[in-house]
């Protein structure tokens, strides 16, 4: 069973009141009238006017602490190779032929790193069969090969999601009136 938990509220779910850092909050998870897992966050001090859920399945106390304003966004905006293959991967996404290379690659990588093992293909034998090693989800990506045209739409993909890498400038001293021009580096004593 998947169960996905709401993050901790900023306001009291008793008062409204927002919390204060280090405020202390009583954190209950229970189930609601229609019987759905929910969370609910309450100022230690209101907690005696709460209605306490009729299922309870846990209750935990923490100090209160700010999430970052910016720095929350950011962290939800950064994709990680696993994340991007999922999300472009999975059952409810939109498929594109114009993401295939950029799939293909990240399966090979998720191959590499052991996040995907593969099983085979299919019986078309058009799309290769990954079993992700955490989740056990299947996803079936399109199979291909491994040309130059194939690199350089991977690359022009990459690009445009962590940018263009930076080109190597080579040092080269000129010599002193009239000479070659001499190396920089240790070996130029």
């Amino acid at each position: 069973m998947d169960l996905i938990l709401q993050p901790s509220a900023a306001q009291c779910a008793v008062t409204g009141t927002p919390f204060q850092e280090d405020d202390r909050v009583v954190c209950f998870l229970g189930r609601d009238g229609t019987g759905v897992v929910v969370r609910w966050d309450v100022r230690a001090d209101a907690e005696a006017q709460f209605p306490t859920p009729a299922e309870v399945i846990c209750r935990w106390v923490h100090a209160f602490k700010p999430r970052e304003k910016m720095g929350g966004a950011d962290r939800a905006l950064k994709l990680t190779a696993e994340n991007l293959f999922v999300t472009l991967c999975g059952p409810v996404a939109e498929p594109d032929p114009a993401n295939t290379p950029l799939i293909q690659f990240l399966a090979l990588m998720l191959e590499r790193k052991r996040l995907l093992r593969p099983r085979g293909l299919t019986a078309d034998r058009a799309r290769r069969i990954y079993e992700h090693a955490k989740t056990k989800q299947i996803y079936e990506v399109p199979a291909g090969e491994l040309t130059a045209e194939f690199f350089r739409k991977v690359q022009e993909q990459l690009g445009v999601l962590v940018g263009e890498p930076k080109k190597a400038v080579v040092a080269v001293e000129a010599a002193p009136t009239g000479g070659p021009a001499a190396p920089v580096g240790p070996s130029a004593v």
